[in-house]
Parts: structure tokens; C-alpha cells; sequence
């Protein structure tokens, strides 16, 4: 059986942390489906589109091989639905910490009494990824700091190009 990962999030913008936790992912599963969560009552920084180049972008810059191994799409509604319909076995989700942990520990649990053939998976943040999220990695970018040590160049270019037109 070919093990395809779910690895839903926002990604607005994709982190080091993102990149860390598809690296663990693909160290263990044949494909990884990133699913890119997208509501219609949510303005992000970046659209879907671009989102999904940023993705390509980093990815491509981490191992060349990996390129075939990954795809990205967006999703609405529930992860378990997007999971399923994009053949999934399993759903990826990282952990910064124990907040993360009691949170995540929730969804899993209604997760798999909803989709008992899709299991979660969780992969530790490496310590040195552990405080960044993309709100914050957001924040600083628009108030003018350096948010180079959190994110992808490609990332990081077009954080910049953002914040520069505001």
C-alpha cells in the first residue's frame, strides 16, 4: 500500500517550521498531499496561488527529489473529506509544544472516530523551529523586522514584496 500523507494547514506564509515537518513527513511516507486551507470568511496575505509557488519554491530548494513526491491543493470543510478524496492514509501535523500536543490530541481523537482508516501522525518541531508560527512570522514582517531565520527565501522575497506595498 502506497502511504500518502494529508498535511493541511494555512501556510500563510509557509515557515521553517513547515519545511522541517514535510521533511520528517517524506523521510516516512511515499507522497504528501500539502493541503492548503482555504475560507471564503478569511482574507490571508497571500492567495492560494501563491501560496502554492511559495511551497513549490521551497520544496525544489530542499532536495530535488522530493519535487515528484509532493502536491499541493486546497481544501474546504473538513480535513478528514480532503484527506480521503486525495487518497490519504494518514494526516500530518507538527508539535511546538504541549498546547500544541492538548489541541492536536483533540482533533485526532474526532478524527479518527470519524475517519478510522485515516490515522494522524505527529512529528516534533526541531528545537530550533519551536517558537515560529506564521501569525507571528506575519507580524513581524509587517512591523518591520527581520523574519529571515523563519522562513524560505522564496518566502522571505515575497514577504517583502507585501509588506512594501502597504
Amino acid at each position: 500500500m502506497k502511504r500518502i500523507a494529508y498535511y493541511p494547514g494555512s501556510f500563510d506564509p509557509l515557515t521553517n517550521g513547515h519545511v522541517d515537518v514535510l521533511r520528517q513527513a517524506l523521510a516516512l511516507c511515499d507522497e504528501v498531499v500539502v493541503g492548503i486551507g482555504v475560507q471564503a470568511s478569511k482574507t490571508p496575505m497571500f492567495s492560494f496561488e501563491e501560496r502554492s509557488e511559495l511551497i513549490a519554491a521551497a520544496i525544489g530548494a530542499v532536495e530535488s527529489d522530493t519535487q515528484n513526491r509532493v502536491r499541493v491543493e486546497s481544501f474546504e470543510g473538513l480535513v478528514i473529506h480532503a484527506a480521503r478524496a486525495a487518497g490519504a492514509n494518514m494526516l500530518v501535523r507538527g508539535l511546538r509544544d504541549g498546547t500544541d500536543l492538548d489541541y492536536e490530541m483533540q482533533m485526532a481523537g474526532m478524527n479518527g472516530v470519524m475517519a478510522p482508516d485515516i490515522k494522524t501522525v505527529f512529528f516534533p518541531a526541531s528545537p530550533q523551529f519551536r517558537a515560529i508560527t506564521a501569525t507571528l512570522v506575519r507580524q513581524v514582517a509587517q512591523m518591520g523586522g527581520d523574519v529571515a531565520p523563519f522562513v524560505p527565501e522564496a518566502v522571505l522575497t515575497a514577504l517583502m514584496k507585501k509588506v512594501d506595498r502597504r
